[in-house]
């Protein structure tokens, strides 16, 4: 009997042992699933905390580069500005040197002159320094100097649903340095205006669904970094998220020679071409893969009278391929006048290499 009850307690006293530890271990369980689940909660908190003030900070950083532009001086009247037509050229520029250079829109500059309001509200008198009717660009300067400038992107690097924003003035200078949010929708667009009874394209475009108004022009679309990596031009009114902007790339050649040398003096070719998306607008019956297809040589340029011939298709200058308009643009801002090009084209199937000497615009 006294055997028995020794067993029998001896295995209430292993069970007892078996339970408690179990107990302990599932306790030490839950407690080590409740730590992990909140360090996770305050990691992903920490994470859109940081992600939240880093796009703040950023956006906050290109606030200060923003400025207005206009055509005509502001007078500060409420009617003038929200009655203004698109002939003042109202909108937005991005100070890209601590020199004085602001980059905009050449249909918001003009050619000449036109006036910049700055962040501290002052209105300053901009002469324009270099403009481009085709690109839509131009970049031009107030006798200022400047604590801070855009941080300026690769356009070559951005990819289809990244996250952008877009920051100008709207309507008007009472809704000045306006943010919109949106993604790239997609890369190397191109689109048909109609100017002065006229057809004209614009290539390689950045579409994005972050919305662009009118006195958005000129403005910067800066991605995620708080990079520019395109200037607002053009938006489709017939559509809704539907805005556009200039690849940033293509100026910055123009940038660079400002900022290091004070001038700019840019090296002519005198010729239109399309890019290979414009042709089934222009002639359906050529099939152009590559390159650029030459619509026209001026006769005012070194172009003229050479060798190249409309309808040439060119697929490289100096060995650098050419795929887009805006590939020849970038090129050629990149070189001086005077300096000589070899341009390899593409005419009825047979390859071509034309030298040609660029002159001064």
């Amino acid at each position: 009997m006294k055997k028995r009850t020794k067993y029998i307690l001896k295995r209430m006293l292993k069970l007892f042992f078996v339970i408690s530890i179990s107990i302990f271990i599932y306790q030490f369980y839950i407690s080590l699933q409740t730590q992990v689940s909140e360090a996770d909660m305050s990691l992903e908190n920490s994470y859109e905390d940081m992600n939240k003030n880093s796009i703040t900070d950023i956006l906050e950083n290109n606030f200060n580069c923003v400025v207005g532009i206009s055509k005509l001086k502001n007078n500060g009247s409420s009617v003038f500005l929200m009655n203004a037509s698109e002939d003042l050229g109202l909108g937005t520029g991005i100070i890209i040197s601590k020199r004085g250079y602001i980059l905009t829109n050449e249909h918001v500059s003009g050619e000449e002159s036109c006036y910049v309001t700055l962040p501290n509200g002052r209105i300053s008198k901009a002469k324009v320094i270099w403009s481009d009717t085709q690109t839509d660009l131009a970049i031009i300067k107030v006798n200022e100097t400047f604590d801070y400038c855009a941080d300026i992107g690769n356009s070559a690097d951005i990819r289809i649903g990244e996250e952008v924003y877009a920051i100008g003035n709207p309507i008007g200078y009472e809704f000045q340095r306006t943010v919109t949010g949106g993604i790239i929708s997609a890369l190397n667009r191109t689109i048909k205006l109609q100017e002065n009874d006229d057809y004209v394209y614009m290539s390689n475009l950045i579409q994005t669904d972050a919305t662009i108004n009118p006195g958005n022009s000129g403005g910067p679309l800066v991605n995620s970094e708080g990079k520019v990596i395109g200037i607002n031009s053009v938006k489709i009114t017939s559509a809704d998220g539907i805005g556009f902007a200039i690849p940033i790339n293509i100026i910055k050649p123009i940038i660079y020679k400002l900022e290091n040398t004070g001038s700019f003096k840019e090296a002519y070719l005198g010729i239109f071409a399309y890019d290979a998306s414009v042709i089934p607008y222009i002639d359906s019956n050529t099939k152009l893969k590559s390159g650029i297809y030459v619509e026209s040589i001026y006769d005012d340029g070194p172009a003229y009278g050479t060798e190249l011939k409309v309808g040439d298709i060119i697929t490289k200058i100096d060995n650098v391929n050419i795929s887009k308009m805006s590939d020849l643009q970038e090129y050629l801002y990149m070189k001086n006048p005077k300096d000589v090009i070899d341009i390899t084209v593409n005419r009825k199937g047979k390859e071509k290499v034309i030298n040609i000497e660029l002159q001064q615009k």
